[in-house]
């Protein structure tokens, strides 16, 4: 009895033996791998989320009410795009209110994001979106809102699209939003959570325009078109996402930035069919901002659901 009892003890240990020898090579791959630990951000809030399955994928102060910044021209496109019988190839003429809102008017130099709009040139909607998501232009978010807001003067219509702006997060059920502005330049009461912001872009994402928008790096093709006939020649407009250059998959969204919202960025990429949406607040600088978007993409991504 020890006899055999002996070999198969022996047995054993080489069967054991080869087991650890298979697993130190790396061979035996059945093993269920560790989960990738959450990554670190110095953001203030951060959120990311399937749209399709509606699962968290990462949250850091989700539902936090952080300043949005320019992150704000989503919702602005958005009441845009979702007026009735809308008409991208209307044309818009820009007036002096929109190009001197952009330029600080002691120093003269300018004080927001700009699309450069021409004075006394009409524009057509479809390249104001252009203008408004690419090089985050505020004078171009001003004629959106003074567009398509309702009144018999600029403050009443700017000040009507405010509150379509309001009216369609309450919506969409984003209770941790409230917009002052058409585009993010904040009289103080300006604010939403990273869940309410990514919520808002895999809504505007389910746009076809606006998804086209949002994906286009550099765009040339405005036309500004001048009182007398012909066109001016512009300067081609680069979006100040530079995830889409860099990040393998990245199809959006918004930049933003401001004295109290830091950096923001709401991003968005698909891989092998599959679409992760996230917003990141109150970042600590523009690059860095991109670098904790890649992060928190490689996790989403990772994970199952």
């Amino acid at each position: 009895m020890s006899h055999g009892h002996g070999v198969r003890t022996r047995r054993r240990t080489v069967v054991a033996a080869l087991a650890g020898a298979v697993l130190s090579t790396g061979v035996l791959a059945a093993a269920p791998a560790q989960a990738a630990p959450a990554p670190q951000v110095p953001a203030e809030g951060a959120f990311a989320l399937n749209p399709a399955t509606g699962k968290t994928l990462f949250g850091k102060a989700p539902d936090a009410r952080l300043r949005t910044g320019s992150t704000t021209k989503i919702m602005t496109a958005l009441v845009v795009l979702s007026q009735p019988h809308l008409d991208l190839g209307r044309k818009v003429l820009i007036k002096k209110e929109y190009t001197d809102y952009v330029i600080d008017p002691t120093t003269k130099n300018q004080r927001y994001s700009s699309a450069r709009l021409i004075l006394g040139d009409s524009m057509s909607v479809g390249d104001l979106l252009y203008g408004l998501l690419l090089p985050s232009g505020c004078d171009a978010a001003y004629a959106l809102a003074d567009t398509y807001g309702s009144g018999s003067t600029t403050a009443q219509r700017t000040k009507s699209f405010v509150a379509k702006m309001n009216a369609k997060a309450r919506e969409l059920g984003l209770a941790n939003t409230h917009f002052d502005g058409f585009d993010g330049v904040s009289n103080g009461n300006n604010f939403a959570s990273p869940r309410d912001l990514t919520k808002l872009a895999a809504t505007a994402l389910g746009n076809k325009t606006f998804k086209k928008v949002v994906g286009t790096p550099v765009y040339k093709d405005m036309k500004s078109y001048r009182p007398g006939g012909g066109t001016h020649a512009m300067e081609a407009w680069t979006n100040s996402n530079t995830l889409l250059g860099t990040y393998r998959g990245a199809i959006g969204v918004k930049t933003g930035s401001g004295p109290e919202a830091k950096f923001c960025l709401v991003f968005a990429a698909t891989r092998g069919g599959r679409t992760v949406v996230g917003t990141l607040l109150a970042d600590t600088s523009p690059d860095q901002r991109f670098k904790d978007a890649a992060k928190i993409l490689d996790y989403g991504f990772a994970q199952r659901g």
